[in-house]
């Protein structure tokens, strides 16, 4: 057996850890892209292609890597086609993250132990299909099977929340809350877009939005709104993270400009950008939500494949622009005035792990136990490497004791061996600290305390779970 009890726990100490502390704790998911209205339909999937490899595009770049065509990845293709051109991959996916989810995924889920290979492929896959079938495999059985406490989703301004409100309204005894994720409000580069995007917002809120006073209000309305409906998370996606001196009436100014359908430079965009995110960071401070800054990444770098099969289908990339001197900018200019909500950073260019952790410690507030936190290992570090850097720079430069842990940032309801994995590794660098000598027998209890704390408690209490 490849996944057994101790995979992972090379230590007495980790196994100690993990066994005792760590694995049965529920989980926060506070950072995913779970379908919303899947989870309030109670969605039963009709395979395990549906469900596993339905918008996953890890799996989907390993394909292209492994040279599957697109017709088994994201075309045409039926089902077993596709589920069996995944299982000609898995076996090259050794020393990717990918091998180890699939296998942890397909224990966890399913009890099976096989490993995925082409030989096993029908087998596994009419297994799974078949425990599919049963009541405890629709899209609410799998969050309750893996010990799912709370979820938050992603969720433009413009959405109606209406399966937020369902999934309260059936008594599901796991809550489902909303992010507010206004990533298209700031992105003014492409005026065409942009002008859409604000006649839909202008729709949603029933006003016009021809004035960038007008703009702030409509986003007022819906943080309003969001907020009455469970929110207490927000969410900002940034290519780079952007600061430019500006004035209000300059903002205005310039907005107005892309409202009149006229194109920015660069330097005017990130002008509008500054003062938007600035205003929107307020907003988020004044109801005592976290804020979460995803930062680094290109977006759709292929532009024959963004055209052909659009976003998020597995052509975005790690950036290396600088970041420390706009997010310090950034930070400063809302503590400036004690606006500065709790708030995580992310980063997605691991060379940037020990800045941005170091950020972090400059704008702690001595009252709030970690209020800027340095964010689980993102998207492109969501391995076992990745996740130990994370560690790592936190370790170094902050406390880990604070850190609110790990999250799927998935689209999939069988993602969520990510945070046993995560916790698995958790275990396995505290307990090869305490086996060489680096942490003290002595201080075993505080080690156990922190294992909970981060794997669970912190992120409870940060985002005022209850």
């Amino acid at each position: 057996m490849f996944i057994t009890d101790d995979f992972l726990l090379p230590t007495g100490a980790a196994r100690r850890l993990f066994h005792a502390h760590a694995e049965h704790l529920p989980i926060v998911d506070f950072h995913c892209h779970l379908p919303p209205r899947q989870v309030a339909e109670d969605y039963r999937f009709r395979s395990i292609t549906e469900l596993w490899l339905s918008g996953d595009h890890y799996k989907w770049r390993a394909m292209r890597a492994n040279g599957v065509p697109e017709e088994f990845i994201t075309g045409g293709a039926d089902d077993w086609s596709k589920f069996q051109k995944w299982a000609e991959t898995v076996p090259y996916t050794l020393r990717n993250p990918l091998y180890h989810w699939t296998h942890l995924e397909l224990k966890t889920a399913f009890g099976i132990n096989d490993l995925l290979t082409p030989a096993s492929a029908r087998s596994i896959y009419d297994r799974a299909n078949e425990l599919l079938q049963s009541p405890e495999y629709t899209a609410r059985g799998l969050m309750r099977r893996y010990n799912v406490e709370a979820v938050c989703t992603t969720d433009d301004p413009c959405d109606t929340l209406e399966y937020h409100k369902q999934v309260l309204n059936d008594g599901f005894e796991i809550k489902m809350l909303p992010a507010w994720r206004p990533d298209k409000a700031l992105a003014v580069e492409d005026t065409y877009k942009y002008n859409e995007y604000i006649d839909r917002l202008a729709e949603v809120v029933n006003k016009e939005i021809n004035t960038y006073d007008g703009l702030l209000d409509a986003l007022k309305t819906r943080h309003d709104f969001f907020a009455e409906n469970g929110c207490r998370v927000a969410d900002h996606g940034l290519g780079e993270v952007p600061y430019a001196e500006t004035t209000y009436t300059e903002a205005a100014r310039l907005w107005l400009k892309v409202r009149q359908g006229q194109t920015l430079t660069r330097a005017e965009a990130w002008q509008v950008q500054t003062s938007l995110l600035i205003e929107l960071c307020r907003m988020n401070a004044e109801k005592g939500w976290v804020q979460q800054l995803h930062f680094g990444p290109l977006r759709n770098v292929n532009t024959r494949a963004a055209r052909t099969l659009g976003a998020d289908t597995g052509f975005d990339t790690i950036g290396d622009s600088r970041q420390a001197a706009q997010l310090a900018r950034l930070l400063d200019a809302l503590d400036a005035d004690n606006r500065l909500a709790k708030t995580i950073l992310y980063n997605i260019n691991p060379a940037d792990n020990a800045v941005t952790a170091a950020m972090a410690g400059n704008f702690q507030d001595g009252q709030t136990p970690g209020k800027i936190q340095f964010g689980a290992a993102w998207w492109f570090n969501d391995h076992l490497f990745g996740m130990r850097a994370q560690i790592d720079a936190l370790s170094s430069q902050g406390l880990l004791s604070r850190f609110t842990g790990m999250l799927t940032d998935s689209r999939s309801f069988l993602s969520y061996p990510r945070h046993e994995y995560f916790r698995r590794l958790l275990c396995n660098i505290l307990g090869d600290d305490i086996t060489r000598g680096l942490i003290p027998e002595e201080a075993f209890g505080d080690v156990e305390r922190i294992v909970e704390d981060v794997c669970y408690y912190n992120a409870r209490r940060y985002f005022g779970i209850e």
